[in-house]
């Protein structure tokens, strides 16, 4: 079995350029890892760019404030992974002076950085042999051995992680371990693989067997969770509304969200009244004009969880906690969901 070299020979032909893989610097392959691993390519490149040009250097994230970090992190998800480099920024520059770890061992000592990104950087910066393993390299293993153990297994952890070491070309690490991920990427896609182009398919043991579309073999996952979230958006004479800061553990933490009624099922306005998030706000406000701007809720799917989301139009002269114009709205770093709300509002 030769594995790698036309693997290697295949990449350096159809290889995507990528601003990453022009550079052996930690803190800009650290940063991709991070975006990629819940964002494909093509959508995660805008977000690096634009966090590479406002913080170019890991210094300038360690100097950087939560609030900026996650303001480029918007619509990435996933925020810890933003306070997270944040937080591990500010540990490299203060107790390691500034000096990234150039091992996997150290690398795996840093908040936010797992097996995955810790060979990642280990093998693209400093050809340290060991494997990287991620969805695409499953997917290209499971059909390459046939091998239908679940990837999502703690058997098929250890197992992909253990062939992915063996067939890794230990000279070439770095141009290896981007390889195999691109061809999972570009060619033993999930759905409609293209086989007949595929560098390896001449010892391709699925492929032989007429199993690619088994495989890989998935642990289904429980059932997602609904919630109903009603936000209520104020908004006075003055053009101010009030925005709360989410400091519960759990989703979005430190973003800035409308005052938030969560129900167990979707409601109409006569309920809404009488929840006692609108009640403590609205109780004692005068003249206040009440419209739902979707009576269609917007569904917004997360990993464990779909979110039902009616945003309520608030309509009043005044009120004591609206704070924040309208106008500066964007300053504040927001789940996409509400993001994309106040841009279809700010529209009309």
């Amino acid at each position: 079995m030769n594995f790698s070299t036309p693997l290697i020979y295949w990449y350096l032909q159809n290889k995507r350029v990528l601003p990453w893989r022009l550079t052996k610097d930690p803190y800009k392959i650290w940063l991709s890892e991070i975006m990629l691993q819940q964002t494909t390519v093509a959508q995660g490149l805008p977000f690096f760019n634009r966090f590479i040009n406002k913080l170019p250097t890991l210094k300038a994230l360690a100097k950087a404030d939560e609030e900026t970090v996650l303001n480029l992190w918007q619509g990435l998800g996933y925020y810890s992974r933003g306070r997270n480099l944040l937080t591990t920024a500010k540990y490299i520059v203060s107790d390691l002076n500034g000096i990234f770890p150039d091992n996997y061992n150290d690398l795996l000592k840093l908040k936010g950085i797992g097996p995955y990104t810790a060979a990642a950087i280990a093998s693209f910066c400093y050809k340290e042999p060991v494997a990287v393993v991620d969805g695409n390299v499953n997917r290209v293993l499971s059909r390459y051995f046939n091998c239908d153990t679940p990837i999502n297994s703690t058997l098929g952890l250890k197992e992909f992680n253990n062939l992915a070491q063996e067939i890794l070309d230990a000279k070439n690490p770095d141009i290896h371990n981007q390889a195999i991920m691109e061809l999972g990427a570009l060619v033993c896609k999930p759905n409609n693989p293209l086989c007949t182009t595929c560098p390896l398919n001449d010892s391709c043991l699925a492929l032989q067997h007429k199993t690619i579309s088994l495989l890989p073999v998935k642990i289904k996952k429980n059932a997602v969770k609904k919630r109903y979230f009603n936000y209520l958006v104020t908004l006075t004479d003055d053009n101010t509304t009030i925005l709360n800061k989410r400091t519960n553990k759990g989703i979005w933490l430190n973003l800035y969200e409308f005052p938030l009624a969560e129900t167990e099922k979707s409601i109409d306005q006569s309920t809404l009244v009488n929840h006692p998030v609108f009640v403590e706000l609205f109780d004692n406000i005068k003249h206040l004009d009440i419209t739902c701007h979707n009576p269609k809720e917007i569904v917004h799917k997360l990993t464990h969880q779909h979110i039902y989301t009616k945003f309520w139009i608030l309509k009043t002269a005044t009120h004591p906690l609206a704070t924040i114009n309208f106008s500066d709205i964007h300053k504040y770093p927001v789940p996409i969901l509400i993001h994309n709300f106040i841009n279809a509002f700010l529209s009309h």
